[in-house]
């Protein structure tokens, strides 16, 4: 038997250990009736604590001195916002601050009051919607693949984060919807970021991008005549419009939202001004007879007036979205991997099949090569009107069943 230990008065009582905190445990944590909030702290990480209110929420603080004054500083609620691990990670990164002389409150008054993602987006859209005319895809892109960041803290989306983004739409997306997402969000950063005060460095810049394989699809022969026998098939709406697309070699928005006033049927012209047309300069496209005999049809049949050459009743007064029909009509004609801009390729592949000349290709569609430009400038419509007409009657009399 053990002797017992002479009671000492003056001899001070060892102080409790702290228990850990667990989950367990966090979750049948009750504030007593006759108080409004406890502290329970976590013996496994310094000055972690949970507070428990009356109401029944539960929040995680650090408790500590900062120069010299007792200081609680919030992390998070938990289950909502923190977990127990993230918590202690939380605490770990505040405790370092305080070691370093600084007061963790300061940050996180100045997060607060520092710009979303969403928000950032928002600016950045509505100077797109005043200069760019491609804006529409730039929303789509934030719909569908940015919006998960919208309420995050600018400062919270670091380079590791875009670098992820970035190899994850590569490998599910394809490498050119990748690259175009890391453009935007490199310009949304540099420019708009810097437009409304955010200083700090860019998270997308650095990022390489992927290697993009140069596209070369267009209709052949046989695919033309399968297009075609699929076109009708097809409402009035939709065959008029991949017709015109195929033999304008004009881009895709172009189209939808051509309008009577700038169509010349009896000169045969098409005028795009400068602020529809991608180059921002004004586009003359020359109308081939296919064109003009499906135009003047059109025309004919606009018994409510419409401006809109491809009418509808949508929100913009004409065609906005004809993914829907080309998937149907590529299904019914058998043809794969074809996309709409393929028809524009198509226009090209023919005029240089028959023998045009680059320069005469590249201002029949447009293109602003630095390197071209000029050459551009000084060729008439002679020259292009004829390839184009070429290219196009080539491509109708292919598409004709054979006679045998």
């Amino acid at each position: 038997m053990r002797p017992l230990k002479a009671f000492d008065p003056t001899a001070k009582p060892k102080p409790k250990t702290k228990q850990k905190l667990t989950t367990e445990r966090i979750s049948k944590l009750m504030c007593p009736p006759d108080k409004n909030r406890i502290y329970i702290p976590d013996g496994g990480t310094m000055g972690l604590s949970v507070c428990v209110t009356l109401a029944g929420t539960k929040t995680f603080i650090v408790y500590r001195r900062v120069n010299g004054r007792p200081t609680r500083v919030k992390l998070g609620q938990w289950p909502g916002e923190l977990s127990l691990d993230d918590a202690r990670k939380q605490a770990a990164i505040t405790n370092g601050e305080i070691a370093k002389g600084e007061d963790p409150r300061k940050a996180k008054r100045a997060a607060r009051g520092e710009l979303t993602f969403g928000e950032l987006f928002a600016h950045h859209i509505a100077n797109e919607k005043e200069k760019n005319r491609t804006w529409q895809e730039t929303e789509r892109q934030y719909n569908r693949y940015l919006s998960a960041w919208s309420g995050r803290r600018l400062s919270e989306i670091t380079r590791q984060d875009v670098g992820a983004l970035h190899s994850k739409l590569g490998r599910k997306n394809g490498r050119t919807q990748a690259n175009r997402v890391l453009a935007t969000l490199r310009h949304m950063f540099a420019k708009t970021g810097l437009e409304l005060g955010w200083d700090h460095p860019n998270p997308a810049a650095g990022i390489e991008k992927f290697e993009e394989q140069s596209r070369e699809r267009f209709l052949d022969a046989d695919e033309l005549k399968r297009l075609f026998d699929s076109l009708e098939s097809e409402p009035e709406l939709f065959r008029d419009f991949f017709s015109v697309t195929l033999f304008t070699g004009a881009r895709r928005g172009n189209v939808q939202a051509m309008i009577w006033e700038q169509v010349n049927l009896d000169a045969g012209i098409w005028q795009i001004s400068a602020t529809e047309f991608k180059a921002k300069r004004p586009m003359t496209v020359v109308l081939s007879p296919e064109v003009v005999t499906i135009l003047r049809r059109r025309h004919a049949e606009n018994a409510d007036g419409s401006p809109w050459v491809f009418s509808t009743r949508s929100a913009t007064g004409h065609l906005v979205e004809p993914k829907t029909a080309w998937k149907r009509i590529l299904e019914r004609a058998g043809i794969k991997d074809l996309r709409i801009h393929d028809l524009r390729r198509t226009l090209a592949s023919w005029q240089a099949a028959l023998g045009s000349s680059l320069p005469i290709i590249g201002k029949s569609l447009g293109h602003s090569q630095a390197q071209t430009t000029t050459i551009y400038a000084r060729l008439s419509l002679g020259p292009v009107r004829q390839s184009v007409e070429s290219a196009t009657a080539a491509m109708t009399l292919a598409a004709k069943p054979n006679k045998s």
